[in-house]
């Protein structure tokens, strides 16, 4: 599982629908949202948009992996089509805030998980990126602009801190972070088989 986290406007989102593209064995949570879908989502594809009701029978029957409310609004990554992707031998990438992304690095799936936190080169930056894809009011920018603090302090929970100065590059970075991450002793499961084999050799 690979966990994307930084403040809004920082790229987490590009760079999440980017590594699915790169490699069709990676799969996209879509997170479920009690917020409104904004002109040109579509339920099912950035979003499962859902009622606050019907999120927190969601929760209620421990549906979710993880949840959290954000800027007023519950989002959760559900279980079921975690598990599934799991089972077809595929990594699922997150993109998720800091609560989150803490929540699923400290349950039963810690071994499997790899964390990157994403930060913007400076807050003029991250304020003018925010601005230009032209999706909050003054107001909502503003909120975001706030809280970005406080999703910055918890870069020191990642495992990996990427400073997105530019975005081709650091998508360079995270495919680097995957390969390497695929090969881990721990994550390659017939790994002691095979060396099993190798030691029958010699006593053949």
């Amino acid at each position: 599982m690979i966990i994307l986290s930084s403040p809004s406007g920082a790229g987490k989102t590009t760079l999440a629908r980017r590594l699915t593209k790169w490699d069709s064995a990676i799969q996209f949570s879509v997170s479920v949202t009690t917020r409104q879908p904004r002109t040109g989502e579509t339920d099912g594809c950035e979003y499962h948009f859902r009622s606050r009701n019907e999120f927190e029978e969601m929760v209620q029957s421990a549906a979710f992996l993880e949840y959290a409310e954000v800027f007023g609004h519950y989002y959760g990554s559900p279980i079921e089509p975690v598990e599934q992707a799991i089972r077809d031998s595929k990594d699922v990438v997150f993109d998720i805030d800091w609560q989150g992304g803490l929540q699923i690095k400290n349950s039963a799936h810690c071994r499997d998980t790899v964390t990157i936190f994403v930060l913007p080169p400076s807050i003029a930056e991250l304020r003018r990126r925010l601005l230009n894809r032209g999706k909050d009011s003054a107001a909502a920018l503003e909120q975001r602009m706030y809280k970005a603090k406080d999703e910055i302090l918890h870069w020191c929970d990642y495992d990996y801190v990427l400073i997105n100065n530019d975005i081709d590059s650091v998508f360079g970075k995270i495919q680097q972070i995957v390969l390497a991450e695929r090969v881990r002793r721990g994550r390659q499961r017939r790994l002691g088989n095979f060396v099993d084999r190798l030691v029958q050799e010699f006593e053949g």
